[in-house]
């Protein structure tokens, strides 16, 4: 490739609120070239891991998971924000700066004992993801990793996720670096 993974991802100064750096991926997704490195690399850490489901979470983490679970031969599951999902669902709440959110998903789209990847774009505080691994344990699956494009390390996420094996293609070490 002519420039590493990041060199793909724009940086937006002062979205979606000031003082925050937007770490944009949808320049890295519309280029053929880096989208197949991202995707081949995700895939060459997870090929052998017996994945049978990528639960890829609303919405960004649902590009890269289906690809992701298309290359390894498993079944893609959605995770979504509340009333999104047209049938029964779990959900999972999760704390916010200032209130909570949460995540739901298909009781009937995670057998017990299924080994799961959770997939999002980024990981910034974790609460999102640790929210979806909670859904996917909740229904009996077994989450095998949570993998991300983009991780924003001075934000410390990792810290809510390390009971699971989280990898991320591209780290950024401030709110600042580009």
């Amino acid at each position: 490739m002519e420039k590493n993974l990041r060199g793909y991802v724009r940086s937006v100064r002062d979205f979606p609120k000031k003082g925050v750096m937007f770490r944009d991926i949808t320049t890295l997704l519309k280029n053929g070239e880096a989208l197949r490195k991202a995707a081949g690399d995700l895939f060459d850490v997870y090929r052998d891991k017996g994945i049978q489901k990528v639960a890829g979470i609303e919405s960004r983490g649902f590009v890269l998971g289906a690809i992701l679970a298309y290359l390894l031969g498993a079944g893609f599951v959605l995770i979504r924000k509340p009333g999104k999902l047209p049938a029964a669902t779990a959900r999972e709440e999760y704390s916010l700066e200032y209130g909570t959110d949460a995540v739901e998903m298909h009781i009937d789209a995670v057998g017990a004992g299924e080994c799961v990847l959770v997939h999002d774009d980024l990981l910034a505080t974790g609460g999102t993801a640790l929210a979806a691994c909670r859904l996917v344990e909740g229904q009996g699956g077994v989450v095998v990793g949570v993998s991300f494009l983009v991780e924003l390390d001075f934000l410390r996420g990792r810290e809510k996720l390390t009971k699971y094996d989280v990898r991320s293609l591209m780290h950024y070490a401030s709110e600042e670096e580009l």
